[in-house]
């Protein structure tokens, strides 16, 4: 039995006897008596529990969860509750790291999220998670910018930092994000896209000082090819050289169930790729040297392969000033040149993203478009869907220029020898489309001569 001692000036106490045959003693100081009973109350329970192992009532543990720490950890004193580890930040971002590194995250993710852990306990030490406020957050962004990172980095950290939160209370280390509403503006990625022209590419294959460089170099610029994570990971037989076609391995995008890609061998790409197999004979599987990819091996992954280095040296050679990203501009200018030509849409597929990851961090408007566009009009009459069309048949008359088959337009006679059946030119285009594609059609589908 659990009783209350009324001490002098208002204070009270709670006696019981301990497991151990122990009388003990619990200062509640002062408070009134209905609020010492309540206390006892719980107490006596949490008492028969420890000395008998009946369960501790519900109203008990509801009780527990909802008292204050000072209560607590006097309860814990007297040996009726265990204590409660309160994990600080230090100690929940190195758990919550070690989780992804043993879910198999790649070494880059790794990486980003490793800067962030470390700039969040660098600012915060040993602070408790469970006292992590609104205001910390704010905090932490004012800290970044004053660094003066760039709006990008900043944006992309607090989005790691949001999610190491929003993990905590799904792992029941919080009741609520504390930081579900701090956010920063993204900066504008065009500030360090660079268009490569071919001219400058040309100049720094030139200057290459290996024959598997002139490739790399011609696989970013040429192929839009990650570089190295991809363009490493080819071998002999990723070639199809009858149909004119190279297989690319994609390690960024096998966890979205997109572990390879096909894109044509264009032709500017073509003379280095022959070059490589040419030269590396019959003995060997990957088209680059087996010591490159070994840089990959360490905690960085990819990243530590630091091809951006010698990279950096060769356009100097070539009498160049050096451009922001410098891998990544290639690429990028690969896919702007795609995308003068090209549906976007197969762009993507063939360079790996998405629409809106293109529109925002690869696609530019070349100097071409632009001159172009000096002496581009509307058609008179057809408003907006003349203009489309107009800026469409360029790009479908280059297509047909690069196979066999002629092109015509709607207004165009049937080649000789065609029968036009009742399909009508929407349904045949649509057809043409998909047969382009490679989409395979469904046998209700009427099988029409190409004409677009």
């Amino acid at each position: 039995m659990a009783s209350i001692v009324n001490d002098p000036g208002g204070r009270r106490r709670i006696l019981f006897v301990g497991d151990d045959d122990r009388r003990k003693a619990i200062r509640l100081g002062k408070i009134d008596r209905k609020t010492a009973e309540v206390v006892a109350r719980h107490v006596e329970a949490l008492v028969t529990f420890r000395s008998c192992g009946r369960p501790v009532p519900r109203e008990t543990t509801v009780w527990l969860e909802g008292v204050g720490p000072k209560v607590r950890n006097r309860l814990v004193a007297v040996g009726l509750v265990e204590p409660v580890h309160r994990l600080t930040i230090n100690e929940y971002l190195d758990m919550w790291l070690a989780g992804k590194k043993a879910a198999g995250h790649k070494p880059t993710s790794m990486r980003a999220w490793k800067q962030t852990s470390t700039a969040i306990q660098g600012q915060f030490g040993k602070k408790l998670l469970s006292t992590v406020t609104h205001a910390d957050g704010e905090s932490f962004r004012a800290a970044m910018q004053n660094r003066d990172l760039r709006d990008t980095t900043v944006h992309k950290r607090l989005g790691h930092a949001r999610q190491m939160l929003e993990d905590a209370v799904r792992l029941g280390h919080l009741e609520v994000n504390p930081w579900r509403h701090v956010r920063h503006r993204g900066g504008d990625p065009s500030d360090r896209r660079r268009y490569v022209t071919v001219d400058e590419v040309e100049k720094v294959i030139e200057n290459c000082p290996s024959i598997h460089w002139r490739l790399l170099v011609a696989l970013s610029r040429f192929g839009g090819l990650r570089v190295p994570s991809e363009a490493f990971l080819l071998r002999r037989t990723d070639l199809d050289w009858k149909r004119g076609r190279l297989r690319v391995p994609s390690p960024k995008t096998e966890g979205k169930g997109k572990p390879v890609r096909v894109i044509p061998i264009f032709p500017l790409l073509r003379p280095y790729l022959e070059e490589a197999i040419k030269a590396a004979g019959d003995g060997n599987d990957y088209i680059f040297p087996e010591e490159w990819r070994q840089r990959a091996n360490g905690d960085g992954g990819w990243g530590g392969v630091n091809m951006r280095t010698t990279l950096t040296k060769i356009v100097v050679r070539a009498g160049l000033k050096t451009w922001p990203r410098i891998w990544h501009a290639l690429r990028s200018s690969c896919e702007s040149d795609l995308a003068q030509s090209f549906p976007l849409a197969t762009v993507v597929k063939w360079l790996g993203n998405t629409v809106g990851v293109a529109m925002r961090h690869y696609v530019d408007a070349t100097d071409e478009a632009f001159d172009r566009a000096l002496d581009w009009r509307p058609a008179k009459g057809s408003g907006a869907k003349s203009g489309a069309q107009t800026a469409q048949n360029p790009a479908q008359r280059g297509a047909a220029r690069n196979r066999d088959d002629s092109q015509y337009s709607s207004q165009d006679q049937w080649p000789e020898g065609a029968t036009r059946n009742t399909t009508t030119c929407d349904e045949t285009l649509r057809e043409g489309q998909r047969e382009c594609m490679g989409i395979e059609p469904t046998e209700s589908v009427v099988h029409t001569p190409r004409w677009f």
